[in-house]
């Protein structure tokens, strides 16, 4: 009869030499630098956003102590007064509104034409490369140089102030911010949605008209939000175009009233209503910038769930 044969070595406990293996590496110095790294690029990171939340609760509060007080019923029915008259901000408003809408009308359709030949047809052309390193540059331009350009352009070419020459400023401001967000919003589009309609025999023009932009309009809508949002509040270029107007009017072609150059002209006066009713436009502009905001994050948030 054959002898037994020996019995085997117990294996060695897989667990355990893993959990050996983890205590090592918890106890070596690499991982105490990487956890205290970590710890302290995490308690930099929430000092950061605790500070700019400070700060923007802060400028919030203040526009709100003192605009609430100077929002009155009256700011939405009269026009700016002269020092020492009661009065409001309604040529202010509606010159604001005229020339946003104005510049939004023609800024928008030019920036979603241009972002979708760059999604669509450019593509790596050098052609569409150069048009957006020149949209970069249009994107990051101070507002004042746009007014500037706009100033010898078209004021000097007219030989005066007007609302026209203020809404092409807004447009140009606008038309960057649509640019970037069109290509990107059409870029998400799934290739294999134009792939399908073009199999099915769409023409290329009703495969993006049709396909990509309906899948694509929420994000869309968003840059148009934005670019409102941009425009809605800036000064310089209307300094250089539109300038201001103290009484009621509605003609694009002359000098219009507008809230941002009125805030900066009420804000710099030692008159006690004048600053009142600059704080008052402030809160104004500061609420609906912040509501256009809003809107734009939850139309783009819609976008993403569907």
């Amino acid at each position: 009869m054959a002898p037994a044969e020996a019995p085997a070595p117990p294996a060695a406990d897989a667990r355990g030499g893993a959990h050996a293996a983890y205590a090592e590496v918890y106890s070596s110095g690499l991982y105490r630098r990487r956890r205290w790294t970590n710890r302290a690029a995490l308690a930099l990171s929430v000092a950061t956003m605790a500070i700019g939340l400070f700060f923007l609760a802060w400028i919030l509060w203040t526009l709100a102590e003192r605009g609430l007080v100077a929002l009155r019923p009256v700011v939405f029915t009269q026009s700016t007064p002269p020092p020492g008259s009661a009065g409001g901000l309604l040529n202010a408003i509606a010159g604001s509104l005229m020339m946003t809408v104005v510049g939004i009308l023609v800024g928008a359709p030019v920036g979603i034409m241009a972002g979708t030949y760059l999604s669509e047809f450019g593509k790596d052309h050098w052609f569409a490369e150069m048009a957006r390193f020149v949209n970069d540059i249009l994107l990051s331009a101070p507002s004042i140089i746009i007014g500037l350009f706009v100033y010898a352009v078209i004021v000097l070419r007219m030989g005066h102030f007007s609302g026209w020459a203020g809404a092409v400023a807004l447009a140009i401001i606008a038309i960057p911010i649509v640019v970037r967000t069109t290509e990107d919003m059409l870029r998400l589009v799934p290739v294999t949605l134009r792939e399908a309609a073009a199999a099915l025999g769409a023409p290329r023009w009703k495969v993006v008209v049709l396909i990509a932009f309906r899948a694509a309009r929420s994000g869309i809508l968003t840059g148009v939000l934005l670019a409102i949002a941009r425009v809605s509040g800036e000064t310089a270029p209307l300094l250089f175009t539109a300038l201001n107007n103290q009484f009621w009017s509605t003609n694009m072609n002359a000098p219009i009233a507008n809230l941002p150059m009125v805030i900066f002209q009420f804000a710099m006066s030692p008159y006690t209503d004048w600053v009142k009713l600059a704080w008052a436009g402030s809160l104004l502009i500061t609420l609906s910038v912040l509501l256009l905001n809003i809107v734009a994050r939850i139309v783009f948030r819609q976008q993403k769930a569907g």
